[in-house]
């Protein structure tokens, strides 16, 4: 059974079992608040899965903004931590593209776009499934002012994404644990740096 957790969007929680078949579910749309709902949405979806053994976290990596994706990760992170058992790094528009291509099959490219704030989306661009069965990535997420991304996709079919399917996330981690591929690394994807810096060093004073 995977656990699948993401706060790249709002707040979501799923498991599903080996055959990519949904156990349970637990989700906020809020895209702010994550810390303090994903822990009951954590064990909504733990008791609603009943007595099934997790064997597997898949952690949405963004992109997203950094307070928020971090809480998702971290969670993942932590529970896997206490179980021993191993995190799957999943970029999130991964999930956001099966999820379109299980409900719409697209024969053309299409892009999944996100929010990203100041006035900004992120961007991907996927082309069918590959051998695998995962979203074929055609184009990295990129950023771009929401007023240009139009001219950006050259008439591209745009999907905008307001909330992310983490049983989706967990059936991408699900075919890449299978397959035996790793699809991100351990950084997540914020696109742009925290507002928060470290304060550089005290002026010396003579």
């Amino acid at each position: 059974m995977i656990l699948a957790v993401d706060t790249s969007l709002g707040s979501a929680v799923a498991l599903i079992g080996d055959d990519g078949r949904l156990l349970a579910d637990a989700s906020s749309p809020d895209p702010l608040g994550h810390a303090e709902v994903i822990g009951t949405l954590l064990e909504r979806a733990l008791a609603e899965a009943g007595s099934h053994e997790v064997t597997h976290v898949a952690a949405g990596m963004g992109p997203g903004p950094f307070t928020g994706l971090r809480i998702g990760i971290a969670t993942a992170r932590a529970f896997a931590l206490g179980r021993g058992i191993p995190v799957v790094p999943v970029p999130s528009h991964f999930a956001a593209a099966l999820a379109v291509i299980e409900a719409e099959a697209p024969d053309t490219p299409f892009a999944i776009v996100t929010d990203a704030r100041r006035r900004e989306v992120a961007i991907s661009l996927f082309d069918g499934v590959d051998a695998d069965g995962i979203p074929q990535l055609v184009e990295p997420t990129f950023l771009v002012p929401r007023a240009e991304s139009d001219e950006r996709l050259r008439g591209i079919n745009a999907i905008e994404v307001a909330t992310l399917d983490a049983a989706a996330l967990g059936r991408v981690a699900l075919r890449a644990v299978a397959a035996g591929r790793t699809l991100a690394d351990a950084e997540p994807l914020y696109l742009r740096p925290p507002d928060v810096t470290v304060p550089g060093a005290p002026k010396r004073v003579s």
